[in-house]
């Protein structure tokens, strides 16, 4: 069964066998399992970095604060071009006046952009016109890191091979390249695989590995819900991705 909690634990122990890795969260929506999902971290030794976006449905100040106390970073999950209707300068305002907001609470020293899926504006092109670094964020994953050494795993659409049908959560240059080197997998048990065989390819990069932890639940009602979602949301993003090429 696959994105259960119990899941993400054999997975944590396969990727603690593997030479560099990177682990990061995106907090969309309850903010509560995250907390979870740290948690599990915590306990086998491994830390991350949980982006949160500013929005009731994913900003929890006191979440936010356990886990930072469980050892792990707390980022900035920015939308702002998005909410900000396109507007450059208002959405640079609007990064540095949350930004501030989180760093009353917690340590930020990290950004990433949120997908916003439906929305015609991606947030990552405020850095067209300013600097990110001088904010005091040290990195912003998608921006920052080298891809021609390092390998981009992600659960978008709720399943490891999702890039088909994302508009943003991918790194288009690269993506053919991995497929062409046996590095694209489709289920958290193929990552594992790969991950317990030393003569595999993904043995040749360094990982950033991202989740949602939202996805990851004890199998039940909640786990169904999200399985049943998450096939509607990857039909629409699909309309999304073909009319846009």
């Amino acid at each position: 069964m696959d994105f259960t909690v119990d899941k993400y634990r054999e997975l944590l122990k396969a990727l603690k066998k593997h030479k560099a890795v990177s682990l990061r969260h995106d907090v969309d929506l309850y903010p509560e399992r995250s907390l979870r999902v740290a948690r599990i971290e915590a306990e086998e030794g491994m830390q991350a970095t949980y982006y949160f976006r500013m929005v009731p449905e994913s900003y929890d100040e006191m979440i936010i604060k356990q886990i930072v106390s469980l050892g792990h970073r707390a980022g900035y999950h920015y939308e702002c071009l998005t909410t900000c209707d396109g507007d450059i300068a208002a959405a640079y305002e609007d990064f540095c006046d949350n930004l501030e907001k989180m760093r009353n609470i917690v340590p930020v020293a990290t950004a990433c952009a949120h997908g916003s899926p439906r929305s015609k504006w991606n947030s990552q092109d405020i850095w067209n016109q300013y600097d990110i670094h001088a904010l005091g964020i040290e990195d912003e994953p998608m921006l920052d890191t080298d891809f021609s050494t390092t390998l981009y795993l992600t659960d978008t659409g709720r399943r490891w091979d999702g890039y088909k049908v994302s508009v943003r959560d991918k790194v288009p240059e690269y993506q053919e390249r991995w497929e062409r080197e046996g590095l694209m997998f489709h289920t958290t048990d193929d990552i594992i695989k790969a991950l317990n065989t030393p003569t595999h390819p993904i043995h040749r990069y360094n990982l950033l590995v991202n989740t949602h932890p939202q996805r990851w639940l004890p199998f039940g009602a909640d786990w169904l819900f999200e399985a049943a979602a998450q096939n509607i949301k990857n039909i629409v993003k699909w309309v999304i991705v073909n009319i846009k090429s």
